[in-house]
């Protein structure tokens, strides 16, 4: 007879603990010494039980029956062993073997003594500078030059230090450089992910090396079509450390006028793919300089990020967007360098996640110089938004667009809703000469299924209506200002009569069996704005001013609007939840208020990841410090997160052993209508509302 043994698990990863048949404790570390503790070859199933929060419900449901299954035998050897045994092995016959990497992070000592060898080290830097065979299969014409990167870079010390400590296979790399474009796309990430962690490894030893080598970053900047040498500059910029060496660093890519080079290859005369990945690089090293700004205490000012911000380096970049023949990929290119430029947080789920790791602390201040380069180069924009570059008509879901309005008038409508939050007073005088607004909000009424645009337009009149109404709060020149905007909004923009009139021509096309219109939800918001502004924001009395000049059939037209059909929208946007009420008012009031402000409440669900963060959740080894070898039931407590501590779930795991050709596993689940799962240890369940990650059941059977 077959003998069987069945074993239980319970792995919770939130406490990276073990139970071993209900009756003692194993980290993971350990989980080796466990597997010696049962003889002969094993067979091991393992059922993970997924269990995703949720707020409202502890619920037990069965998954379809699945294993997964590997083969473990601890008395083999790796056939890379076998082969290093021959004298006459070559790198390429270890490379066929699958594990070889897996052994390399092992630190086998026998195989990283044969890698570390000269002529296997050179062989493994020509695999990835040199362009394979063209006559080789395409599937595996990369095979070798992949696993010699992977083995380069794998973070092992004996291969850092002598590729990183030898000049001569150093000079093999830099010569991948000296090709001529373009490079190819998969060597390219090859070398700069080399580069790069040697940079972060063998500090001290590459840049010196490059250093020497007047023309290293001019080489970098002739290859800047390919994405890796954008990696690699900013490997330069953020991965050196101490931060007096990574300060060196950043002084000599200043005296190589990275910034200027970049900065250079946005205009017309060059490909698209060039200027996007300069402007991304230049992107890029204005949001690390920044951060890395923030994060160190004391600090020297960033020669990079000062040459970024000054006048002289924005007034170059806007005369390289508009010179020449006009060019889409430049304007937007350039507008992309500006608006990261003027971002006071970084914008994103990592904006948002530095709002609540961070407080309000990491905010930056827009540079003066920066929005006086703007400012001359303010009617070229409004240029664009009259006069944007050339497009063929488009088909879209909704019919043929011979006019797209194109990412260039994006861009710009992007970049004036930046411009107008920064409060500056003469850039918002200039922008009220050219009338901008109203042209941007011609468009928002033109191009009614764009509702990237829509939201810009959205920003725009926010900014407008939450300007100070006080002289007190700000000089007078500059109240007189915002009072300039608000008027142009209300009585040049005719903003009341155009949400009027575009709210009832929807209502003609929608009564004749038409779609409705695609900016009618912003133009909801927009209304919205003006109605709370109205009642209590900043600008009210001027408001209040301003819609009783308007028209006696037109400002009954609009106090007929809000009390009736905006209310009622209102009413049907609104979702009712338990304890709240929405009026109309209450729905203005959250559709205007920063984001900041909304997503205050929610600082308790998002907990800032730490180190010690695994530590500090579950249980301590305390805890479990009895066990009773007589146990046969595993007991579990899981309390939903979302409700009250009386509602609980307990789940009991049994496990019956038995001689028979199969071991048998009963498991049931409480409070709920207890139900019983046969079978040889296949059964796989969920606990929907668990704040355990996971629980594996796993099988032994000898």
């Amino acid at each position: 007879m077959l003998k069987c043994a069945c074993f239980l698990f319970l792995f919770s990863y939130s406490t990276r603990l073990v139970w071993f048949n209900g009756t003692q404790l194993y980290r993971i570390s350990q989980f080796p010494e466990l597997l010696k503790r049962l003889p002969g070859p094993h067979s091991l199933f393992v059922w993970a039980l997924m269990s995703p929060p949720s707020p409202l419900r502890a619920a037990v449901s069965p998954l379809p029956v699945a294993a997964m299954f590997w083969k473990f035998d601890l008395h083999t050897s790796s056939h890379i062993e076998q082969l290093l045994e021959r004298e006459d092995v070559t790198l390429r016959e270890l490379m066929e073997e699958d594990d070889i990497l897996q052994e390399c992070k092992a630190q086998n000592r026998r195989l990283l003594l044969f890698l570390s060898q000269e002529h296997n080290m050179r062989e493994m830097v020509q695999l990835i500078t040199t362009e394979p065979s063209a006559e080789l299969e395409e599937k595996s014409r990369f095979k070798f030059p992949n696993i010699a990167c992977e083995l380069l870079t794998s973070d092992v010390s004996i291969i850092n230090d002598k590729l990183g400590g030898d000049d001569e296979l150093l000079e093999m790399l830099y010569h991948f450089l000296e090709q001529e474009p373009p490079l190819n796309p998969l060597l390219a990430s090859f070398f700069s992910k080399t580069i790069g962690n040697l940079i972060a490894r063998k500090t001290e030893q590459v840049i010196t090396f490059l250093k020497k080598k007047e023309g290293f970053i001019g080489l970098v900047l002739k290859h800047i079509d390919a994405s890796a040498m954008m990696d690699l500059l900013l490997r330069l910029i953020s991965c050196v450390e101490p931060a007096s060496l990574r300060h060196d660093v950043l002084q000599w890519l200043n005296e190589e006028k990275l910034v200027q080079r970049l900065t250079e290859l946005i205009h017309t005369g060059n490909d698209d793919e060039r200027q996007s990945n300069a402007s991304q690089t230049l992107c890029d090293i204005i949001r690390l300089s920044r951060d890395q700004a923030g994060q160190m205490q004391e600090s020297s000012e960033d020669p990079l990020l000062a040459v970024l911000e000054s006048q002289e380096s924005v007034s170059e970049l806007l005369r390289n967007m508009f010179e020449g023949e006009k060019s889409e990929a430049s304007i937007v290119n350039g507008t992309q360098v500006l608006l990261t430029l003027l971002e006071t947080r970084r914008s994103g789920l990592e904006g948002l996640m530095d709002l609540y790791s961070q407080g309000y602390e990491r905010s930056y201040t827009v540079s003066s110089s920066i929005l006086n380069a703007i400012e001359p180069h303010l009617k070229d924009f409004h240029q664009i938004l009259l006069d944007p570059p050339q497009k063929s008509a488009i088909l879209t879901t909704v019919g043929v667009l011979e006019q797209p309005l194109g990412n260039a008038r994006l861009h710009v409508a992007r970049l004036v809703a930046s411009l107008l939050q920064t409060n500056c007073p003469s850039v918002c005088q200039e922008l009220s000469r050219l009338n901008t607004i109203d042209i941007l909000l011609d468009l928002f009424f033109t191009y009614t299924w764009n509702n990237f645009l829509h939201f810009q337009v959205e920003l725009c009149v926010s900014a407008i209506l939450s300007q100070p109404s006080s002289p007190e709060e700000k000089i007078v020149s500059l109240y007189h200002i915002f009072i300039l905007n608000l008027l142009q909004l209300f009585q040049r923009c005719l903003l009341v009569q155009r949400i009027l009139d575009a709210w009832e021509e929807n209502d003609r096309i929608q009564s004749e069996g038409g779609t409705r219109r695609g900016n009618m939800g912003h133009l909801t918001r927009v209304a919205n704005m003006v109605v709370q502004n109205l009642e209590k924001g900043p600008v009210q009395s001027q408001i209040s001013d301003l819609i009783k000049e308007l028209p006696d059939d037109c400002r009954g037209r609009w106090e007929s609007f809000v009390d009736e059909t905006l209310r009622e929208t209102n009413r049907r946007n609104t979702v009712e939840l338990v304890g709240r009420s929405h009026s109309p008012c209450c729905l203005n009031e959250s559709l205007n208020r920063p984001l900041d402000w909304s997503l205050q409440p929610l600082d308790y669900q998002i907990q800032q990841m730490t180190a010690n963060f695994v530590d500090q959740f579950g249980f301590n080894d305390e805890e479990f410090s009895e066990h009773d070898e007589n146990i046969k039931y595993v007991t579990v407590t899981i309390i939903d997160l979302w409700q009250k501590p009386a509602h609980l779930v307990t789940v009991a795991v049994s496990v019956k052993l038995s001689d028979a050709a199969a071991g048998v596993t009963r498991i049931s689940w409480k409070p709920s209508n207890e139900t019983n799962y046969w079978g040889c240890m296949f059964s796989s369940i969920s606990i929907v509302g668990s704040p355990w990650r996971s629980v594996t059941i796993m099988g032994f059977i000898h």
